[in-house]
């Protein structure tokens, strides 16, 4: 059995043939395709998800990036993957500056760009991090609103993507994201 099914929360939502899984979990342990870091404009890896992707990777993934800088929120870019199982990262930029307050639409805007991104380079699984819960001070049942509205979305202009899964190593994070899956989805 696929290990990220066996430390899901047993919760798996298809709609239109997709996969949603919420995963409370390291996104850098994950065997897919892509992972996306929630990056600032510069594609900087400093602290939260794009530390952990960079610790876990190694340094490459950071130097790659950074030849790509500046990204504008709303837009994303590949790299590989360094040391980590995934054979892409994804930086979608959801502040320009590191250490940024951000609101709901730079979440939707960077959960765009980032399945978008994943559909250009054919990745057909994708593990996405609550985006801006962190430092960007989205509470996290608006970030979780956010995401899965633009994932719907996305799924309905048509995807090559088969498993998103959402992924966070906060409980609490995954619990909104099924709450919003349940009422949206049921």
């Amino acid at each position: 059995m696929n290990k990220l099914l066996e430390r899901s929360t047993n919760l798996e939502f298809l709609y239109k043939g997709v996969k949603i899984i919420p995963f409370a979990g390291d996104i850098t342990k994950l065997n897919v395709d892509a992972i996306v870091n929630a990056a600032n404009s510069q594609l900087w890896m400093g602290g939260g998800v794009a530390g952990a992707i960079k610790r876990a990777g190694g340094e490459e993934i950071e130097r790659e990036a950074l030849k790509q800088a500046p990204v504008p929120v709303g837009k994303a870019v590949a790299t590989t993957a360094g040391r980590l199982k995934s054979k892409w990262v994804i930086h979608a930029p959801t502040m320009e500056r590191p250490a940024m307050t951000i609101d709901k639409e730079n979440v939707a805007l960077a959960t765009r760009a980032a399945l978008r991104c994943a559909d250009q380079i054919g990745a057909k699984t994708i593990t996405i991090p609550a985006l801006g819960t962190g430092v960007g001070g989205v509470p996290k049942d608006i970030a979780a609103k956010a995401m899965i509205s633009t994932i719907i979305n996305h799924i309905n202009e048509k995807t090559g993507i088969l498993t998103i899964t959402l992924c966070d190593i906060s409980h609490q994070q995954i619990s909104e994201f099924e709450k919003v899956l349940q009422k949206t989805l049921g």
